[in-house]
């Protein structure tokens, strides 16, 4: 049963009234089980789940009143019954994968509820790009609820989009069936100068009843701070030390927290829990993005809560912070987040409370999933030829595209670099000091060479730039279309014949990410549908991004899931520095700033 088509409360309240009160048999009945009720923090042990037209009719010590000669039994006896795991904020394009796709890889970890903001493929495809991830996202057997990306571009001015959406497409979007709200509100500044465009999003999204997220990536938390909160986002996903996540709950915002496949931003914010006491009501765990090799090989959000139980969080709590936490939030408490009378009858069976290994899956009273295997289909969008054709380069590319010119007579420059940091979304402003031969300006050392490639409107356009923090060595380059947030092709390299065969790859290709070294394609993922998804499943893709990242590992990268960093290069709402279709950006400033400068 989809989305669209589960029935309402009200379309079964009878049938579940009627059940619990033993007058109407029980399509299914889990017995035997330790409850976890997370609306009282409390373990149960010896009891059933009686569930109707796929909701929970009754939970207590005993169902058998429920049972009739057709009724299913699932003995969960020694086990915890656990609501399905919600994620709190995430984007589905980061997987690489399609809704469908994505469903699959999670369904056996145990998350049955996802809140995805397809603002990825809004910058690629526009408002009818986003259709497409809510349409496909409603078939699934699972519940994914959509929040209507707010922007696009991320930073009006500072980059260009393949499309850019409106306070009336948004308006628009409030009415379709799975929008839950407005993704995250990336333009901060914005926001905090009360932009006309902003607030109108926001205003569409409150007057709709729905919820405004957040995206605060500013370390200020003085009056800019409590000018964005008096906005209207209501949560924020980019705290990385236990004051952010303080004072976004003091606030009266949700602090969301992540653990994704290079954000590690838990384990220095939940300490406001775990350390200070404060109440964990207005915490929220979440992944933001998951890469699909991370899905197959760790887990999705079952491996955020065991990260938070790690790092010293009572179970039971992280387990809140996964469910009930995250569905009030959205206005959905009477829906999911809990084992109790009325909502979907979501449920994970577990051996094990701290090590949370995922037994059994249960989503709308159908098991999904057992013992690491998904049992039901996923089914799939008719992605149109238009989403699979979106590189649109005006031409192949050459090596006199990737120089960086020196003024003349100049024997070396200061440079501004792009400084990567491990485990975190922010990269750092540095200056190095690099050498000039014939002319170009050379990368040298841990200095790359970085450059963003047009591919929406066929410019030509190439900006270069210089990142430091790979550690690549040799004659190398690794291309990628998906670029956060405006997704053009971003490329980083110490060769520029090496940088000008892998952006030409990909271009052929129809998108995706390689690597190139010495000439030779080293490793490709093919992500043909927007330049961001496959459709093939996440084993088939894990395996390729598998490779890719040994690829990098073998042009002598060390960071951890450095992927994901290289993504993120082009997001120009993360300070400090990042690199645009437009220019090299200062985030701090919101500045262009010259990549190169005469040595003082």
């Amino acid at each position: 049963m989809t989305q669209d088509t589960f029935p309402t409360w009200p379309d079964v309240a009878a049938q579940l009234v009627n059940t619990a009160a033993g007058r109407a048999h029980a399509d299914t009945i889990i017995t035997g089980g330790i409850w976890v009720n997370v609306h009282t923090r409390e373990t149960l042990p010896d009891h059933d789940i009686a569930i109707t037209a796929g909701r929970i009719a009754f939970v207590g010590p005993s169902a058998d009143h429920c049972k009739g000669p057709d009724t299913r039994i699932i003995d969960a006896r020694g086990r915890y019954m656990v609501p399905g795991l919600c994620d709190g904020h995430m984007h589905i394009e980061s997987g690489m994968l399609t809704p469908a796709e994505f469903a699959r890889a999670v369904i056996p970890h145990g998350t049955t509820s996802m809140f995805t903001d397809p603002h990825e493929i809004a910058n690629v495809l526009g408002l009818k790009g986003v259709r497409m991830m809510h349409d496909e996202a409603l078939l699934q057997p699972i519940n994914i609820f959509t929040q209507m990306p707010s922007c696009a571009p991320s930073a009006p001015g500072m980059e260009t989009t393949g499309f850019e959406i409106t306070a009336e497409d948004v308006a628009e979007a409030m009415h379709w069936p799975g929008i839950i709200g407005l993704g995250e509100m990336m333009n901060f500044p914005g926001v905090s100068n009360a932009d006309p465009q902003m607030l109108a999003e926001m205003a569409a999204t409150q007057n709709a009843g729905k919820t405004v997220g957040g995206h605060y990536a500013s370390p200020d938390l003085g009056p800019a701070f409590a000018a964005y909160v008096a906005g209207g986002p209501a949560d924020d996903h980019e705290g990385t030390c236990e004051d952010d996540a303080i004072a976004r709950m003091r606030q009266g915002m949700r602090s969301m927290i992540r653990l994704g496949s290079a954000w590690y931003d838990v384990e220095s914010q939940i300490t406001a829990i775990t350390e200070k006491g404060l109440d964990p009501r207005n915490m929220i765990l979440c992944t933001d993005d998951c890469h699909s090799g991370t899905l197959v090989n760790e887990g999705h959000m079952n491996r955020v809560v065991r990260h938070a139980i790690d790092c010293g969080c009572d179970p039971l709590i992280a387990l809140q912070m996964a469910t009930i936490n995250t569905a009030t939030h959205f206005g959905l408490e009477r829906e999911i987040g809990s084992l109790t009378p009325g909502r979907r009858a979501d449920v994970i069976l577990t051996s094990d409370l701290k090590t949370l290994p995922i037994e059994t899956v249960i989503a709308r009273g159908q098991i999904v999933a057992q013992d690491g295997a998904c049992l039901v289909d996923c089914p799939h969008y008719d992605w149109p030829e238009h989403a699979r054709t979106t590189v649109n380069m005006a031409r192949d590319l050459t090596a006199d595209d990737f120089t960086i010119p020196a003024p003349a007579g100049a024997n070396a420059v200061s440079a501004n670099v792009i400084g990567v940091v491990e485990n975190q979304a922010p990269t750092r402003a540095l200056k190095f000091e690099l050498p000039v031969t014939e002319g170009r300006v050379q990368a040298t050392g841990d200095v790359a060479q970085i450059a963003l490639v047009e591919r929406h409107r066929a410019t030509g356009g190439v900006v270069n730039a210089f990142v430091s923090g790979f550690g690549y060595t040799g004659t190398m380059a690794m291309a990628s279309t998906v670029a956060h947030d405006s997704h053009h092709m971003i490329v980083v390299g110490t060769d520029a014949d090496q940088m000008a065969l892998a952006a030409n790859h990909l271009r052929a290709a129809g998108g995706g990410i390689t690597i190139f070294r010495d000439g030779t394609a080293l490793a490709t993922v093919s992500l043909p549908i927007a330049g961001l998804m496959s459709d093939s499943p996440a084993s088939e893709v894990a395996a390729a991004t598998d490779q890719m990242m040994q690829a990098m590992r073998d042009c002598g990268c060390t960071l951890n899931n450095a992927y994901m960093q290289h993504s993120l290069l082009a997001l120009v709402v993360i300070p400090e520095l990042r690199i645009s279709d437009l220019g090299l950006v200062d985030v701090r400033t919101f500045d262009f700033i010259d990549v190169i400068e005469p040595l003082a």
